[in-house]
């Protein structure tokens, strides 16, 4: 067989030499079989372990029929990373041709093989597990797929790119079914089965079901347009494609022979359907008749079918004949429906089979493996020995020589030649068996017959001859000498009990690394104890079991069968004594050990060492402390193909063998440290020496004798075991459950105190946070007071710093403001000084332009009137800017005053908001309205002083005017006006009734009040002077015209 490993390889050759399925030799006798490979190989191992073209031995009586190879090619996908691991195939599916499959393994990785033309092919990576594979779509090159995430992909094997994508699913899709034209597709989960058109990849009908009622399998009958849909009810319906109408329904199959269908099959010609399930019997239904024709019972090594495809044959036209069924033990069987015959078989137990596919044409059966392999097998090899023709009838006698003709050398020679034969019958097969003649003549007693064909002398002769048995066939020899029966029905009831309350806390007293083999070790001892009540109370029996739980973890029926077997046969008598150590199997050993080594037992006595020391923890940890794993084996491959006795001779043997370091031991610690751990001692020669003490061992004292024989488990239940003093048992249960009982109790009492011890713990620290935290507040409090103290302190003193500098800036601003106020009465000095000069400068203007207009009028008497009249509007027209200007510097005067009376009471102010309290508050309005009257009145007096000066400038217009018409005579009467006008003048005294004002305000009132009266008093004097000056110029003018007349 051809093996190869895809590895992280993307494309390659399937195989690199063409394979050529070798014939079956028929069946072989042990002694050649054993010769062959003794000449191949150099030991015994090597010479087991050698196969070619997975080649398998079955014990047939004396006769082993050997099995030579068809399979093509074992195709593995290991990873080549740091750490390698095995990529399990999941499914796998054939093309219409047959010739090219399919296969996706458990990470997403999908292959296209080329069987004819040995090429695969990585086409899709989809980074999930396929659920369910179609190959045989109407486009050749594509091929559904089925993903965990229960959607369904269409992808191209040439482009390797995704057709189209369909969703609608619910749960996992697990199987698809394509129209025999591919047209149409059938995807099924457990809840529903949906009818796709893969012309444009879109749902055509969906068929929903109750809850109650689950979907086995939904597909097209081969060849037709029917739907056919098998529920879990055993209910199965027949559907027109196109419309969905339902053709017919098979009626109930019969209760004498009812199961529950899990799996489904049909001929190529759609006629038959094949159902199965968890029973060894097959239903044969007609589906034209559409009626239940052979129920077919299968051997008794088949419990459940979980697989069932048929064989295509070239030449019976979709008839099928062949049925492969493949059942839990992972073997696939192929038998004649017609004959109900085995015709061969595919798969081991050690290599079991998980699912399998066959080509249309039915050259190809791909298998994947229960390890994640893909095995293809060639239909050609399996069915070459049923092909074979039929023998000739026609036999040709030749005789000898006449010379050497004699009637004591009378030999015949028979050839044998083809005549005409008869047609062949595929039905027919012509079975031929090789016997060899015994030559003693005598059978083999029945208690040497095994089941499977096997023989326990042979198998003795065997092991005393290699040592072991062979490492492949180790468990399958196992269970035949230990002749297991599998029930399987009442080891589930064992199971379903559940864990024993016993072995709830099996990891702390054993903690195992691995999680698997602790589960089933629990497991294992449960339902030993659930089988005997015994095995609840035996402390040893961990130790005892766990190296078959490690050795058979992945069948806990063979595991448990395995170990009740041990114990109802090499445990016998172990407990009488219970719950001591079996005294009597120990004194056995005692026993033994005398008579044969006395000096070794003097040694024990003498040192205090009992057989509890030196041969119980051999007993109740079978050797599994003291040996490897290969010794274990060899050794019990010898324990359960001999007597019961055989482990006590064992025990004894392992002490003589090892009598040299224990007669070096002094100490009982050096003792228990020597039975419980390995030590540098062959295997095989405590094995010769347990040969050797069966048969020198006297009667009276050999264990044989007091040992019954091998007992099987029955079949069906397992039998009862009571074999233990059955007072003591239920005493130690009661007393057991009593104190578990008063343990509850005290546990419930103790974690009462403990909760209330928990409760006073947690009031404590919270009593203890709480003063801790009073604590702290009260030094966090002490600590901010003195921080208080000393910011108070601190602002104490940043008050005295600021009171002083606020002193001092008082002081410079009473500096400044002096400073401020002199230079502000210098200036307002020198803009009044400015402005008299200013009007000198006007009144001599006027005074110049007056003379040049009464010059003029001297001058031209004649044109008096109009320069007159010119002169007055002239006058006019100065005296109005004269007024304005007047007007405006008197009231710049008035403002610059008033700003600087204002100035100089917000200083004031400034200084007396300093010292003065809330009650000087209520006269700041006072002030405030005295300010307010004092500017009335100073706009009052503005406004007095303002019409003063424009009545007195009228009036001296008028004057100068009438002086000029009449010089002469209205001078006195003029200056007596002038006298009464004058005191007819308002007077800034009058403002004198602000008596009632502040101080402070009638003070400065009274200083504006002086200016004013001594600005008047110059304004008036010198307008006095100008009038008196503008008066002689007119009585000189007048006096110049008198003169000239004269």
């Amino acid at each position: 067989m051809q093996s190869t490993d895809l590895g992280n390889k993307e494309s390659g050759k399937i195989w690199h030499r063409k394979p050529s399925p070798a014939t079956r030799d028929g069946r072989t006798s042990i002694h050649q079989l054993f010769v062959e490979r003794l000449l191949c190989a150099k030991d015994a191992s090597k010479c087991w372990g050698r196969r070619r073209n997975k080649t398998h031995f079955r014990f047939s009586g004396v006769l082993w029929s050997l099995h030579i190879g068809v399979i093509i090619v074992n195709i593995i996908h290991n990873t080549s990373d740091y750490h390698p691991k095995v990529l399990r195939f999941l499914n796998v599916a054939f093309d219409g041709t047959g010739d090219c499959l399919i296969a996706g393994d458990h990470q997403g990785n999908i292959y296209v093989f080329d069987l004819y033309g040995n090429r695969f092919n990585l086409v899709q990576r989809t980074a999930q597990a396929c659920t369910a594979l179609a190959f045989n779509l109407r486009r050749k090159s594509e091929f559904l797929v089925a993903l965990a995430d229960y959607s369904i992909k269409c992808f191209d094997t040439v482009t390797k790119e995704l057709v189209s994508w369909m969703r609608g699913h619910e749960s996992s899709v697990f199987s698809i079914s394509v129209h025999a034209s591919g047209k149409y597709a059938i995807t099924t989960s457990s809840d529903t089965a949906q009818l796709w058109d893969l012309d444009t990849f879109q749902r055509k009908r969906k068929l929903n079901i109750r809850q109650s009622v689950g979907i086995q399998k939904v597909f097209f009958l081969p060849l037709s347009n029917t739907i056919l849909s098998c529920f879990k009810d055993n209910s199965i319906f027949a559907w027109e494609c196109d419309t969905l109408f339902c053709k017919y329904q098979l009626p109930a199959p019969p209760e004498s022979s009812s199961i529950l269908y899990k799996v489904f099959a049909v001929t190529r010609d759609g006629r038959i359907l094949a159902a199965g399930g968890k029973s060894n019997h097959l239903h044969l239904w007609c589906l034209e008749a559409r009626q239940l024709f052979r129920i077919i019972q299968m051997s008794t090594k088949v419990r459940a079918i979980r697989h069932l495809e048929f064989l295509p044959d070239s030449f019976d036209a979709g008839s099928n004949q062949v049925l492969g069924v493949l059942s839990q033990d992972g073997i696939m069987r192929f038998i004649n429906i017609q004959t109900c015959k085995l015709l061969f078989e595919i798969g081991s137990l050690d290599e079991g089979i998980s699912s399998s596919v066959i080509s249309p044409h039915g050259r190809y059966i791909a298998s994947i493996m229960e390890n994640g392999s893909l095995n293809i097998y060639s239909v050609q090899a399996l069915t070459q020995e049923i092909n074979k023709p039929p023998l000739p009838l026609v036999k040709v006698i030749e005789d000898l020589p006449k010379n050497k003709l004699s009637s004591s050398d009378l030999k015949m020679k028979v050839t044998s030649g083809r005549v005409q034969q008869p047609a062949k019958s595929r039905g027919n097969k012509i079975q031929t068996r090789i016997l060899k003649q015994d030559l003693t003549g005598d059978f083999e007693s029945k208690k040497n017959e095994l089941p499977d064909g096997l023989n326990k002398k042979r198998l003795q002769i065997l092991l005393k001859g290699y040592g072991e048995y062979p490492t492949k066939y180790r468990m399958f020899i196992w269970r035949s000498l230990l002749q297991l029966p599998e029930n399987h029905t009442a080891f589930s009831s064992l199971i379903d009990k559940g864990t024993h309350v016993t072995f709830l806390n099996l990891q702390k007293k054993y903690p195992i690394k691995s999680r698997k083999l602790l589960r089933v070790l629990q497991r294992t001892l449960s339902a030993l104890a659930h089988w005997s009540v015994i095995f609840s109370d035996t402390p040893y029996l961990p130790l005892l079991a766990f190296p078959f739980v490690k050795l058979f973890q992945n069948n806990q029926l063979i595991c448990f069968e395995v170990i009740a077997t041990l114990i109802i046969n090499w445990c016998q008598h172990w407990f009488e004594y219970f719950p001591n150590p079996p005294i009597n199997i120990l004194s056995m050993i005692e026993n033994v050990l005398a008579f044969h080594d006395k000096e070794l037992l003097q040694h024990f006595i003498d040192h205090d060492i009992t057989s509890q020391l030196y041969a119980w923890p051999l007993l109740e940890t079978v050797f599994s402390e003291v040996l490897t794993r290969e010794e274990w084996l060899k050794l019990f491959d010898n324990i359960f193909s001999n007597h019961p006795s055989f482990l006590l001779m064992t025990v004894v043997a392992y002490n003589m063998c090892s009598r040299v370091p224990l007669l070096n031991c002094n100490l009982k610690d050096d003792f228990e440290f020597f039975f419980h751990h390995r030590n540098n001692l062959d295997i095989n020669v405590v094995i010769r020496q347990v040969y050797h003490l069966m048969e020198t061992t006297p009667t009276d004292i050999h264990p044989n004798s007091m040992l019954h024989v091998f007992v099987a488990l029955t079949k069906g239940q397992y039998p009862v075991f009571n074999q233990y003093p059955k007072f003591i048992v239920d005493y130690q249960t009661q007393e057991r459950e009593r104190i578990r009982n008063d343990e509850l109790d005290y546990l419930r009492e103790r974690q009462t105190v403990e909760d209330m011890q928990a409760e006073v713990d947690q009031q404590r620290v919270e009593d203890e946070a709480w003063y801790q935290k009073q604590e702290l507040l009260r030094k966090a409090e002490e600590t901010r007071r003195e921080m208080l103290l000393q910011e108070e302190e601190k602002i104490i003193q940043q008050r005295q710093r600021l009171a002083a500098v606020k002193r001092e800036l008082k002081v410079k601003e009473m500096h400044l403001q002096d400073a401020a106020r002199r230079r502000f009465l210098k200036l307002q000095q020198d803009q009044q000084e400015m402005e008299l000069r200013r009007l000198d400068d006007e009144i001599g203007r006027k005074v110049y332009m007056r003379d040049r207009e009464i010059a003029a009028t001297a001058r031209d008497l004649e044109m008096r009137q109009l320069e007159l009249e010119s002169q007055k509007r002239l006058y006019e027209k100065n005296l109005t800017e004269n007024q304005a200007a007047v007007a405006k510097e008197m009231r710049a005067d008035a403002d610059a005053y008033r700003r600087k009376v204002d100035l100089e009471e917000h200083m004031f102010h400034k200084l007396i908001e300093a010292g003065e309290t809330q009650s000087q508050k209520t006269q700041k309005w006072k002030e405030a309205e005295g300010k307010e009257f004092c500017l009335r009145s100073a706009k009052k007096a503005s406004a007095l002083s303002d019409a003063s000066r424009k009545w007195f400038l009228k009036q001296e217009i008028n004057a100068a005017v009438e002086h000029a018409e009449n010089p002469c005579h209205k001078e006195e009467p003029r200056f007596q006006n002038e006298q009464e006008d004058s005191s007819c003048l308002p007077r800034t005294s009058h403002l004198n009734d602000s008596s009632e004002m502040h101080p402070s305000t009638q003070i400065s009132l009274n200083r504006r009040a002086v200016e004013w009266d001594t600005t008047e008093q110059n304004l008036i004097q010198k307008v006095r002077n100008l009038r008196q000056r503008l008066t002689a110029q007119a009585r000189h003018r007048c006096q110049t015209p008198h003169l000239l007349a004269a």
